[in-house]
């Protein structure tokens, strides 16, 4: 596994974004929270994942940007966990809502338990489509 995190992994594209607010689905683990979508059909990767790190926690963007720092960082060295176990494209928004400054253990740990938690949702998703067609 490459854990890189290179430039065509990252959402930037704005109607990606936009998508996601407006129709994305959410996952939650105190304090992070995934909002997700199915993909773009066209993208040649299979995941683009932004972070984000609200100013209304944190007022200087010291603070803003070391977040979303350990935020790539954990994506980076934990994006194992979804890459082997999802077939389609996916396109993430994750997001650190405290005003708690956990740890960078705290925040690894807490990125685990999410990608769980997203995988359980989308395979149950998945395995309810599937009996409907049967």
């Amino acid at each position: 596994m490459n854990f890189t995190y290179p430039k065509n992994e990252r959402l930037k594209s704005k109607t990606t974004i936009g998508l996601l607010f407006s129709e994305g689905k959410s996952v939650s683990k105190y304090p992070l929270r995934l909002v997700y979508c199915a993909g773009e059909a066209g993208s040649e990767e299979k995941l683009k994942v932004g972070v984000s790190v609200s100013k209304k926690y944190f007022k200087k963007a010291v603070d803003r940007n070391y977040f979303k720092r350990v935020l790539r960082e954990t994506y980076r060295l934990n994006k194992n966990l979804l890459w082997d176990n999802v077939e389609e494209h996916y396109s993430f928004m994750l997001f650190y809502q405290s005003k708690d400054r956990l740890s960078y253990d705290e925040i690894n740990t807490k990125t685990i338990q999410l990608f769980e938690k997203f995988l359980l949702q989308v395979n149950k998703k998945a395995d309810s489509e599937h009996k409907t067609e049967l």
